[in-house]
């Protein structure tokens, strides 16, 4: 059960002063979901336990379908997420980043999911910052919550909940979830444990980029990466996509507790920014993956879009490609090594990744093989997954396995996520910094 109380500390949108603001007092939050509760000190360090990556959608008066965001305005958007790590004292950052206006939340609720849109009964706790239930912020802005005192556990799932002001729109999400999360009709249903006023279904998710949760000796583990990282095309609600499942293991071995977090966003490059697909990686990579709390090791599979993308045509209207850089192994190698610059330089692991078989022809499959060479034998990573070697077919090494093969010939299916997870050497994946 969730507690009735909320222990309140300074809220803070610049993330190295997060972890130094101390916490001022405790009271009931102003809402009826709220209850009272003797607060109790919590234990542990911030280690994010569940993330998103936040991306811009296309500004158009007339989208394509994929594009088309649902009416959040004065309603109540539900989101389900699963904490990789348990812990008690839980924080939630709320995020406006690439938000074209102002982001104004009139109340944020976070609730046990009962399954679906319901929630149980008595876990809602509302959410504040800086003592405050209502928060706007600025384009650009983050924010992470006061603490709340309550226990989330590894793998089950949370509802958050979130009251959108009046004439709040949608301009930037998570587009590709996995997971299908609600839109109400108009009205603050953040306490409501019925489904029955979220009708709207929606498979994005928008303005929360992470769940952080006090865990003693916990860590974090980002993954970072494209659509094969994000899971597309990987079993809707399921927790199938490759990050899951090493979750799972890292879980199973029983050692200290370690998060998993997905920064995968679907169409993402390396080295250019996309209309559709989020900003290049290098330089959201600071924000992503090093600015996660906790995070000691990162796992990076990206570049497979920067070698296909300059060969896909120029569309009018949308063009999700532009632009249509072409790119060199060396580029992507340069690349490469401006990440793990900055990875050590924060004292931070970074695992490089062999990029997947996506039956390229032949000039591409020339750039990703000797990009994969690179990867396994210059030694500038502190340690290579070889994804590549465990999906591709021996006797045809550009292609998947066809068992691996979600139908695409580029996406892994369910099993070919799980055998990427089982590629990852455990002993080179360190939640602790270098």
């Amino acid at each position: 059960m969730f507690p009735r109380f909320v222990l309140i500390s300074h809220a803070s949108i610049s993330r190295s002063l997060r972890a130094a603001l101390p916490a001022l007092l405790a009271f009931a939050c102003i809402h009826p979901s709220a209850r009272a509760a003797a607060p109790v000190q919590s234990q542990g360090s911030w280690v994010a336990a569940w993330a998103s990556a936040m991306q811009s959608i296309p500004d158009l008066a007339d989208p394509p379908p994929l594009y088309r965001t649902p009416d959040v305005a004065g309603r109540t958007v539900r989101q389900i997420v699963y904490p990789t790590v348990s812990g008690s004292g839980v924080r939630i950052r709320v995020s406006n980043a690439y938000g074209r206006g102002p982001l104004t939340l009139s109340y944020v609720a976070l609730a046990q999911s009962a399954g679906g849109a319901a929630t149980r009964a008595g876990t809602s706790v509302g959410v504040t910052f800086g003592g405050k239930a209502a928060v706007t912020l600025k384009p650009g802005a983050e924010i992470d919550s006061d603490p709340i005192r309550a226990a989330v556990t590894a793998g089950e799932p949370y509802a958050i909940s979130l009251v959108a002001g009046p004439n709040q729109t949608m301009t930037a999400w998570h587009r590709v979830a996995n997971q299908i999360n609600y839109v109400s009709t108009p009205g603050d249903h953040a306490a409501e444990t019925s489904p029955s006023a979220f009708a709207r279904k929606f498979t994005e998710s928008a303005w929360v980029s992470a769940l952080e949760v006090r865990a003693p000796a916990a860590g974090a583990v980002v993954a970072i990466g494209d659509s094969i990282t994000d899971g597309l095309r990987s079993s809707l609600n399921r927790n199938h996509r490759w990050p899951d499942a090493l979750a799972r293991r890292l879980a199973e071995r029983g050692t200290a507790p370690a998060a998993v977090l997905n920064l995968g966003i679907s169409g993402n490059r390396l080295l250019s920014d996309s209309p559709c697909y989020g900003e290049a990686l290098e330089r959201r990579f600071e924000r992503d993956a090093l600015g996660q709390p906790g995070v000691g090791t990162v796992i990076v599979l990206v570049g497979i879009n920067d070698i296909n993308f300059a060969s896909m045509p120029p569309r009018a209207g949308l063009d999700c490609d532009f632009p249509h850089t072409a790119v060199t192994a060396r580029d992507l190698i340069d690349g490469y090594r401006r990440l793990i610059e900055r990875a050590h330089r924060s004292g931070v692991r970074i695992v490089g990744a062999t990029l997947t078989p996506a039956s390229l022809p032949p000039a591409r499959e020339a750039v990703r093989k000797a990009v994969n060479d690179w990867i396994r034998t210059s030694h500038a990573f502190d340690s290579v997954v070889d994804f590549d070697g465990a999906l591709r077919d021996g006797a045809h090494p550009d292609r998947l396995q066809r068992r691996f093969d979600s139908g695409d010939h580029i996406h892994p299916s369910d099993d070919g996520y799980a055998a990427m997870a089982a590629a990852v050497p455990l002993d080179t994946v360190s939640a602790s910094h270098r």
